[in-house]
């Protein structure tokens, strides 16, 4: 890949235009917290926001003026892993400009009051980061939370 486009290992959902990458290592939760997402979604200021798939498993990035934005390669588009199902298709939007990545880690590296806001790089951007505990049961409301609303200032 060049330095405008990357496919990395993540899942990508989409809400309102924007997308968030849920990024871990395999089994840390992507495709499960994903579904959540989707499928359960979060009232936030008084409407049901319920995210979209963008892509599972992985995700092309380019950069796009000063932004970036995410797709599902062709062979995958539409489709997302559900443990003890199998894969599924899913309605999914074709591309969405990234507004977050959602790193998912251990429940005690979840910082209760982030003292600075972390960013993650990506073909030299700086990605807003949230860090989640993926099988937590709030889970998916912080990542919609975040992606409706943005990061606040640490």
């Amino acid at each position: 890949m060049s330095q405008n486009r990357s496919q990395i290992h993540a899942t990508a959902i989409a809400l309102d235009g924007r997308a968030a990458l849920l990024i871990g290592p395999p089994g840390s939760g992507k495709s499960d917290l994903a579904l959540r997402c989707i499928l359960q979604g979060a009232w936030i200021d008084g409407r049901h926001c319920l995210a979209t798939l963008l892509a599972d498993d992985q995700v092309i990035v380019d950069r796009s003026g000063g932004g970036l934005v995410a797709r599902a390669p062709d062979t995958i588009a539409g489709r997302i892993e559900v443990r003890g199902l199998g894969i599924i298709d899913m309605p999914s939007v074709p591309a969405a400009e990234i507004g977050l990545a959602v790193e998912l880690v251990a429940p005690a590296a979840v910082d209760r009051f982030p003292e600075a806001r972390s960013t993650w790089p990506l073909l030299g951007a700086a990605v807003p980061l949230l860090r989640v505990s993926a099988f937590e049961a709030s889970a998916h409301l912080k990542v919609l939370l975040a992606l409706a609303r943005g990061l606040p200032s640490a």
